[in-house]
């Protein structure tokens, strides 16, 4: 993906890799299924405690909860090793106190004075017994402590009332001698008052601590046996593992789709590869015919043609078509865009240059417009046979002659020859169009030297077939040679070669006797101010009424 890449190109992502992301999406639940069942169960029961005030409670300044007692530290004092001590004795319990806590957790409801004292483990009995014998556990710790801060307040107040009392008594001895006129007898009585008060001050006090009741709270919602576990969760394991599987899903289809650099659509060209496209065929075509000018596919090259012809310049006339990747899309395009100038009434020569990939791709031409194999291109080429005896007319369409191939054997390192380029001068010596089948420029260098020879060029994008690099680089290669490039034709991925088909039966034609080893050298060029005669040269004879060379065989070599 790119920069401009848009919604259409994600929504064409998923479409092709859709079921990468099933897949993955289907292992993630898979995974969150298998993840529930081998997961131990944790159960958790809670147990409610509301605390009251034990004497010894202070609140901190700002704390979070008001009142007397400070709840946040209450929960912490829940989980303290003094707390779990004392309920790893009463659950009986040979597990660490320290390990007991980690399974405690504490909430403060607000605006509230309780404790919700929760406790979790592997079974529902063992969560009931750990969090009553918590709650139980603190109570009884904060009642101690409470008991035991009240003693040493007791302990306090009994020592100070024994001072007071030896005070006093003191003072009453002193009193006792002294006659009721002593002036020492005043001070004396008042010392005895003032301490008298204070030891019946401290005498209330120690009787109302030593008459208290000390209660730190009280349970007011005992544990539960657990039902069902907290964990695991099935519905959140489902969703977390259908989310994670869909998210890998997903990247993995975006990686795949980065990788994956081949056209997938006739925007991707235009887009990606700055390369305009000229046509596009959609309707899948095969290799046994030429598609019907009333059908969509027919109708498409009908509208190539006329954006050739109008960008063809007024001496342009030979055009050639090259695929961008190996394949026979290149002799889709050439054999259809042919004949759709030649239904125009133009006399259009077809030269098929494409050597085939393979034995199923032999003679394509001879497959779509029902002529002889050979002789043909490299037959000329290897001095076999004259140029006139390779033209063929092609059956359906008057106006078309063919050149196909020929015996691709011999056919290694002709298309780069000066033979070539002598008979392209003298197919293109007359007015009329040449419309040349080249190979891929992906696997040859012919598809090059043919576009040197040629006047526009058009490149043919096989869709997921075509690499977006080898559509640039098609390009690239033909601009090297001064050719201009018109566009692209996209078309449809081929299942390969030719598909099987009717085929008007073509008389065989034998070859002629092999000349000599070298060919025959091609006339020299012809005067531009005088008609030619090419029947001189033994090639044929060019037909001047039309606006294209239409290259008529001699009646000799039609036997």
């Amino acid at each position: 993906m790119d920069s401009s890449t848009d919604v259409s190109d994600y929504l064409g992502m998923l479409r092709r890799h859709w079921w990468v992301v099933l897949l993955l999406a289907l292992a993630g639940l898979g995974g969150a299924v298998l993840v529930t069942h081998v997961q131990p169960k944790v159960y958790e029961s809670a147990t409610s405690v509301l605390v009251q005030p034990a004497g010894q409670d202070t609140n901190v300044v700002g704390g979070r909860t008001k009142g007397d007692i400070n709840l946040d530290t209450e929960a912490q004092l829940v989980r303290s090793t003094a707390v779990a001590v004392g309920a790893a004795e009463l659950l009986r319990s040979d597990t660490p106190p320290d390990e007991l806590a980690h399974q405690v957790a504490v909430e403060v409801p607000a605006n509230t004075a309780v404790l919700v004292v929760a406790f979790t483990a592997g079974d529902p009995e063992s969560a009931r017994a750990g969090s009553h014998a918590f709650a139980e556990a603190y109570l009884r710790n904060r009642e101690e402590s409470a008991k035991a801060d009240l003693n040493a307040q007791i302990s306090a107040l009994n020592a100070k009332v024994k001072q007071l009392s030896k005070t006093l008594s003191q003072v009453n001895g002193r009193l006792a001698p002294l006659p009721d006129g002593s002036p020492l007898r005043p001070n004396l009585e008042s010392q005895r008052t003032t301490t008298q008060n204070q030891l019946n001050n401290l005498s209330g006090k120690l009787n109302d601590l030593t008459t208290a009741t000390v209660t730190g709270g009280k349970i007011i919602s005992d544990a539960r046996l657990p039902e069902t576990p907290i964990k695991p969760d099935p519905m959140l394991n489902l969703a977390t593992g259908a989310m994670v599987g869909l998210l890998l899903g997903l990247g993995v289809a975006l990686l795949r789709e980065r990788l994956d650099r081949r056209v997938r659509t006739a925007a991707d060209v235009s887009r990606r590869t700055r390369v305009p496209v000229l046509a596009e065929l959609t309707a899948p075509a095969h290799l046994d015919g030429v598609l019907p000018p009333h059908e969509p596919g027919g109708r498409t090259f009908n509208r190539l043609r006329n954006e050739v012809v109008a960008s063809l310049g007024p001496d342009d006339k030979v055009v050639v078509v090259a695929g961008a990747s190996r394949g026979v899309a290149s002799t889709l395009v050439a054999a259809n865009l042919a004949a759709a100038l030649a239904r125009t009434g133009s006399d259009v020569t077809l030269v098929g240059a494409h050597l085939p990939d393979s034995v199923a791709d032999a003679a394509p031409l001879a497959t779509i417009f029902g002529v002889a194999a050979t002789p043909g291109l490299s037959d000329v080429l290897a001095g076999r046979v004259g140029l006139a005896a390779a033209v063929q007319h092609a059956p359906r369409i008057p106006s078309l002659r063919v050149i196909t191939t020929g015996s691709t054997a011999s056919a290694a390192g002709l298309m780069q020859s000066q033979g070539l380029s002598d008979a392209l001068d003298l197919l293109s010596a007359r007015p009329g169009y040449v419309v040349i089948e080249a190979p891929a420029t992906s696997s040859s260098a012919d598809a090059q030297s043919l576009a040197s020879l040629a006047d526009a060029a058009i490149i043919v994008v096989e869709l997921r077939r075509t690499r977006r690099p080898e559509v640039t680089d098609a390009a690239e290669q033909l601009r090297r040679v001064g050719t201009p490039v018109l566009g692209t034709v996209v078309v449809p991925r081929m299942a390969g070669g030719s598909t099987p088909g009717p085929r008007p039966a073509a008389p065989a034609r034998a070859l002629p006797a092999a000349p000599a080893p070298l060919p025959a050298p091609l006339p020299a060029p012809l005067p531009t101010d005088e008609p030619a005669d090419l029947s001189s040269a033994g090639l044929a004879e060019v037909d001047l009424t039309t606006s294209t060379a239409v290259i008529r065989l001699p009646p000799g070599n039609l036997r």
